[in-house]
């Protein structure tokens, strides 16, 4: 059906959320480099649209849906829901490239794959922290997993599953604009101070749990060292709602907008939530205190779901405890300040991380994620 006439060649693409955004604009960059004439459309974002892609659903609309926010969205999942099947129905596109967001995307395979439209999976369901039965689904219903971990190819290779690793995309997105110098001489700085990066979350309530504790850390650890904060500002989180928290402290912090990896070149070592700013943080080689409180109920929960020894990723891909985790009660100003002097009073300690990090992103693989799952897409469909 899809070979019908001289038409140009059409893919799907779904998005559920900002990072999916940011990852897929840069595929689609790279198809459209391949083929000018393809078209591309689906559930996309700005990111995505700046590069040409129809938007059929908004993923703004899908966004930082925890497990509280997903019970009173299910009418808008819904929505979308029935807005791509229909386009998978009446477009029939050459293929279907899904990027994470499983409990969407999943349906979406099944969809595909009942209509022939071969399936492409980019960025993996995180099947080895939880639900690993899900593995089983992906190996009837997706045609090719494109893997951004090392160790994920032999999970779906004992599955069956046509599985590649293709390295991690933010090895193309990771990198600083600006000297460290220029960085701490536009905030305000002192160029010989120590300096901390606070990353405290990209959604309202991560900072709500995160900020509190990192500020009243930053007062304490001032009477013992000799130190100076920035913080990197998600983009999602208005800057009103960092203002109300650091008018409460003390502490002198320094606002970094925009380039958050400015701010992490410039610091010393990094407070971060666990999330994908723990990995770039890695990537930048730069020591971290990882931490993560949730809703006690959704902590709970987690606990009854999720499989790992970590929750750091930089953790998960070394197999051992590189940087400090801090978990729910654990997230405490004198246990973020006892982690930070042990790390930075001790340069050995300091300069094993720093090693053990380097190594983390050699196991990441090479720049050019995305060009990998475009002739990848290209392959699937000849």
């Amino acid at each position: 059906m899809n070979g019908a006439g001289k038409r140009p060649k059409r893919v799907m693409l779904v998005v559920g959320e900002a990072s999916g955004d940011l990852h897929g604009a840069r595929l689609a960059h790279a198809l459209v480099e391949r083929d000018p004439a393809l078209e591309i459309f689906g559930v996309a974002g700005e990111r995505l649209r700046g590069e040409g892609v129809r938007v059929l659903f908004d993923v703004a609309r899908l966004t930082g849906m925890g497990l509280a926010e997903l019970a009173g969205s299910l009418t808008t999942l819904w929505k979308a829901y029935r807005v791509i099947r229909g386009a998978l129905r009446e477009e029939e596109p050459d293929l279907l490239i899904l990027i994470d967001f499983p409990e969407f995307n999943l349906r979406l395979a099944r969809i595909a794959k009942e209509l022939g439209i071969p399936v492409l999976y980019y960025i993996s369901p995180q099947i080895w922290a939880w639900r690993p039965r899900r593995v089983q689904r992906i190996a009837r219903w997706v045609d090719r997993m494109a893997v951004v971990f090392p160790f994920e190819v032999s999970i779906y290779e004992r599955e069956g599953v046509d599985v590649s690793f293709v390295g991690h995309p933010l090895l193309d997105v990771v990198r600083p604009t600006e000297s460290r110098e220029a960085t701490i001489e536009r905030h305000g700085l002192e160029p010989l101070k120590r300096t901390i990066a606070l990353l405290p979350g990209s959604r309202r309530r991560e900072v709500a749990y995160h900020l509190p504790p990192m500020l009243e850390a930053a007062e304490r650890l001032r009477k013992v060292m000799d130190v100076q904060f920035i913080l990197a500002r998600a983009s999602t989180v208005e800057r009103d709602e960092i203002a109300r928290f650091l008018a409460r402290s003390s502490t002198q912090v320094a606002i970094a907008e925009g380039n958050a990896y400015d701010a992490l070149n410039a610091c010393d070592l990094a407070w971060a939530a666990s999330g994908t700013a723990t990995l770039e943080t890695a990537l930048l080689l730069k020591p971290m205190v990882i931490m993560y409180r949730l809703a006690w109920l959704t902590y709970g929960l987690a606990r009854l779901l999720v499989r790992v020894d970590h929750i750091g990723m930089v953790n998960i891909i070394a197999g051992e405890r590189v940087v400090p985790e801090l978990i729910q009660g654990e997230v405490t100003a004198e246990r973020i300040v006892r982690e930070t002097t042990r790390i930075m009073h001790d340069s050995e300690v300091y300069r094993d991380i720093v090693a053990k990090l380097a190594a983390v992103r050699e196991k990441l693989g090479a720049p050019g994620a995305a060009e990998r799952v475009a002739e990848i897409a290209f392959e699937m469909m000849k």
